[in-house]
């Protein structure tokens, strides 16, 4: 074996001809639920009590988020007349933390800006051990604020999934 001095490392051309260590996964063979779906399209009924017990607990699952997507529509109003004005409030607060970030001397402990630093930092304590400020500049307002707008809009906007099943027809 060969090896040619490059910059730190050497490199030996016989690992370009390596097997990798970890072969792939078989992507038709990766779960008992996949070769119980293959089995029941192609009729085929061997399945193995593992396997059934398996698709039991998944059918289970799937049927409890069923149930919770099932919403009648006085729930779903209900649940607009709290989740909108909550999303609303938390957004227009992140705005405020937006605007407070700029000034990084502020007393945060004082009466008007308790008001928006008290309800808010809890969250953006935790996001920030996943995103830290970059260049000095905390940018967890902006992301939560992102977050709350696409969840307005998702569930409470004017083709928000609430507002859908708030309207439709009780037959």
């Amino acid at each position: 074996m060969t090896t040619v001095p490059s910059g730190f490392l050497s490199f030996s051309p016989a690992l370009l001809h390596a097997k990798p260590r970890r072969p792939f996964l078989n992507f038709r063979n990766r779960s008992k639920s996949l070769l119980l779906v293959s089995a029941s399209l192609t009729n085929n009924i061997e399945a193995d009590t593992t396997t059934v017990q398996e698709t039991n607990s998944i059918s289970d699952s799937l049927r409890n988020v069923t149930l919770l997507a099932d919403l009648d529509p006085g729930t779903a109003k209900v649940a607009i007349g709290i989740l909108g004005p909550a999303l609303s409030a938390f957004g227009f607060l992140f705005i405020l933390r937006i605007v407070m970030s700029w000034y990084p001397k502020l007393p945060v402990d004082k009466f008007p800006y308790v008001l928006a630093y008290a309800p808010t930092e809890p969250i953006l304590v935790q996001t920030r051990k996943v995103i830290p400020p970059l260049a000095g500049v905390d940018v967890t307002p902006v992301v939560w604020f992102g977050v709350l707008s696409f969840l307005s809009e998702i569930l409470v906007g004017p083709q928000g999934l609430l507002v859908l099943v708030s309207q439709q027809q009780v037959s």
